[in-house]
């Protein structure tokens, strides 16, 4: 059975950043954009992809969600 917060695969292969239309990281039940260092959250199994909603990922957070 698949959690249902976490988003289908086939959807995670194929979503990219809209900022920069970069592919996106699936880590701690957020999509991270490594390089603009921008975390959008996932609601309900469901990618919340609006760059006015998108989370500024400093330093510390960034070095954990990019091991």
């Amino acid at each position: 059975m698949l959690d249902p917060t976490v988003p289908d695969p086939k959807l995670l292969s194929i979503l990219v950043c809209p900022a920069d239309r970069g592919p996106l990281l699936f880590v701690d039940d957020v999509l991270y954009n490594a390089r603009l260092r921008k975390a959008y959250r996932i609601e309900d199994g469901i990618p919340v992809l609006l760059i006015d909603q998108a989370r500024d990922v400093g330093d510390e957070e960034h070095q954990r969600l990019t091991r």
